[in-house]
């Protein structure tokens, strides 16, 4: 068996720092998520939660990643999510800076990886710079909705369950996750 292509230590130091970001992620979606629950909103709810999942997935394909590639895998810890909102838009208005600052993020590791010459760590970023792209437009959608719904937020329960309904079919184009998982 071939050995694997190591990233560049620069490259590679960074994906682990992003890993911590997108576990942030995750558990901010889940504060999210509690929070729309206990104001009886299960629709918002429910895509935070699915939201949440998807962000440790992510996390867990760039450990995958990682690790089949001969680099170290360093999972860190994060701080506490903002737990606490003003009103029902505020979390998803959290939600979308944070899709933005996230394409930020890919976006700088997509050229790290070009910078170094390390092509097949650019390569995997591929789908990531595609996702974040769906990610960003989709929550741009749902703050839209859910702004014009602040006074009457079954509306934006009503959206979701008329545009969001169902699981959503897996990406095969998406990169593997360690452990399993997606």
């Amino acid at each position: 068996m071939p050995e694997p292509v190591v990233p560049s230590a620069a490259f590679a130091n960074r994906l682990n720092e992003h890993i911590g970001r997108e576990f942030a992620a995750s558990q901010q979606y889940v504060a999210v998520a509690v929070y729309y629950d206990s104001e009886t909103l299960p629709r918002l709810a429910a895509f935070f939660y699915a939201q949440a999942l998807e962000e440790r997935n992510h996390a867990m394909m760039m450990v995958r990643y990682l690790l089949d590639s001969g680099a170290e895998a360093v999972v860190s810890g994060a701080a506490a999510p903002r737990t606490r909102f003003d009103d029902v838009v505020a979390p998803v208005d959290l939600a979308l800076e944070q899709e933005r600052e996230v394409s930020g993020q890919i976006r700088a590791l997509a050229v790290l990886a070009r910078e170094e010459g390390d092509l097949q760590s650019e390569q995997f970023l591929q789908w990531f710079l595609k996702e974040q792209v769906e990610e960003v437009a989709g929550m741009s959608d749902l703050l839209r909705v859910v702004g014009r719904a602040r006074d009457n937020p079954l509306l934006a329960e009503e959206y979701l369950a008329r545009e969001r309904s169902g699981d959503p079919a897996r990406d095969p184009t998406a990169p593997p996750a360690a452990g399993g998982c997606i």
